[in-house]
């Protein structure tokens, strides 16, 4: 399997949106589904979200549930997560990351063995 990239990230205000872009290097991401993580300073790596298969189910950590959206883009074969309403806490470093079979059904005993580089969530005034 190939590499990952996610793209996206910035600083925004508390209250504003981010959308996050995963892509796959020589793989559709879409196809296989994927994980999101994030890890702020100090904090372990908290899991965000995932997306099965060509985006046929999606589940979200608590904090997030109702502010942040997952989704496939089967034409172009990549993974979004769409934030909004970012909180301070929301700020991290954001991870995709997948394995090298399909993702039926996402569950905490996923062992995801690719890993994008992060990108940057930062929301502060």
């Amino acid at each position: 399997q190939g590499l990952l990239v996610e793209f996206g990230g910035g600083s925004v205000q508390p209250g504003g949106s981010l959308r996050l872009s995963c892509g796959g290097v020589g793989f559709a991401v879409n196809e296989y589904g994927a994980g999101w993580f994030r890890q702020a300073p100090g904090k372990e790596r908290e899991a965000v979200s995932c997306i099965t298969t060509y985006g046929a189910g999606t589940i979200y950590a608590d904090s997030v549930n109702g502010r942040f959206t997952v989704s496939t883009d089967n034409a172009k074969k990549v993974i979004y997560l769409q934030m909004n309403n970012l909180k301070p806490e929301d700020t991290a470093v954001y991870y995709c990351a997948t394995r090298n079979y399909i993702i039926k059904d996402c569950d905490t005993n996923i062992k995801y063995n690719t890993w994008g580089q992060g990108t940057q969530v930062t929301v502060s005034s």
